[in-house]
C-alpha cells in the first residue's frame, strides 16, 4: 500500500495512477452500547471484527487535464476513493500517484474552528490548504467576493448556515489554479445560484486544459454535463470505465 504526491510536470501523461486499490475497515460484529463494555470485551479478547472492503481492486488512470466523474449508488466507494486520492485515507493495498498540487473539495468546512469568525477561519483553512500568510493576504478580497459574504467576514463560523460554510470553503479551495482538482457534491450545497457559480468556475479551469479534475455527484445529468469520461464504482467494485455517455447509460439501466 502506497501513496506518492509528486511535483507536476509537463512531461508526465498522467496526473492521477490509481494502481488495483483497496480500502479495507474492520467493523465490530456486535453493537456496543459504552466505552467500557468495549474495554471489557477487548480484555478478554471477546471482541471481534469483520472485514468490510469500500473499495475493492479499483485502478484507473487520469491524463492531465481531464474531467472524470466517479459514479455509483450510495455506499459505493466514491467517496472513499476521492479520499485516498487526496491523501485523506492511505489505501490498505495498491498505490496510488497524484502528480502536483490538490485542491480538495471533500467535507467542506472540515479544519474549520467554529469559535473563529470567518476572516480567521480563511486563513486557518487556507494555511491547512499550503497557502502562506502573504498569499492569503493578497486573495483575501477575491475569496470575499466569490463567496458573496461580506457582511459576514467579522461573525463566528459557528453561526453560519452549512450553505455559507461552503461557500467560504468552495472560495478558499479555488482561489488559485490548482494541478488537480477533486471535488465531491460540493455543488449540492448552497441556493442553485451560487451552485451555478461554482460549476462556472469548476468549468474555467477545465477550459484552460491544464487542470485534472475528479468529480462526485449524486445528479448524473451534471455529472454528464461537466465530464468527459465517467468511471462506475458499485459496491467497492470497478463496474465500467469509459466515454461518460455510454457509462452513465449502462448506469441508468440497472435502474430500468
Amino acid at each position: 500500500m502506497a501513496y506518492y504526491s509528486l511535483p507536476a510536470s509537463s512531461k508526465e501523461e498522467y496526473s492521477i495512477e490509481v494502481e488495483d486499490v483497496s480500502m479495507i475497515f474492520n467493523i465490530a460484529s456486535e453493537v456496543l452500547t459504552n466505552l467500557k463494555e468495549y474495554f471489557i470485551k477487548a480484555m478478554k479478547h471477546e471482541l471481534f471484527f469483520k472485514e468490510f472492503r469500500a473499495l475493492n481492486h479499483v485502478s484507473f488512470k487520469v491524463s492531465r487535464g481531464e474531467v472524470v466523474g466517479l459514479v455509483g449508488t450510495n455506499g459505493s466507494g466514491k467517496s472513499t476513493m476521492l479520499k485516498c486520492i487526496a491523501g485523506v485515507l492511505e489505501p490498505s493495498e495498491g498505490s496510488i500517484t497524484v502528480r502536483g498540487n490538490i485542491a480538495p473539495l471533500i467535507e467542506l468546512g472540515a479544519g474549520f474552528d467554529p469559535e473563529l469568525t470567518a476572516r480567521e477561519n480563511i486563513y486557518l483553512n487556507g494555511a491547512l490548504l499550503g497557502y502562506t500568510k502573504e498569499f492569503i493576504d493578497g486573495h483575501l478580497q477575491d475569496i470575499i467576493d466569490f463567496a458573496e459574504l461580506q457582511d459576514f467576514m467579522d461573525m463566528p463560523l459557528k453561526n453560519y448556515s452549512s450553505g455559507m460554510v461552503a461557500r467560504i470553503a468552495f472560495a478558499i479551495a479555488t482561489v488559485t489554479e490548482p494541478d488537480v482538482l477533486i471535488v465531491d457534491e460540493t455543488l449540492s450545497v448552497g441556493d442553485v445560484f451560487f451552485q451555478e457559480k461554482c460549476e462556472a468556475r469548476i468549468k474555467s479551469f477545465i477550459d484552460s486544459g491544464h487542470v485534472t479534475v475528479l468529480f462526485v455527484s449524486h445528479s448524473i445529468e451534471q455529472v454528464e454535463r461537466i465530464c468527459t469520461r465517467a468511471v462506475w464504482i458499485e459496491k467497492g467494485q470497478q463496474r465500467m470505465d469509459g466515454p461518460v455517455e455510454e457509462v452513465c447509460r449502462a448506469y441508468r439501466a440497472q435502474f430500468d
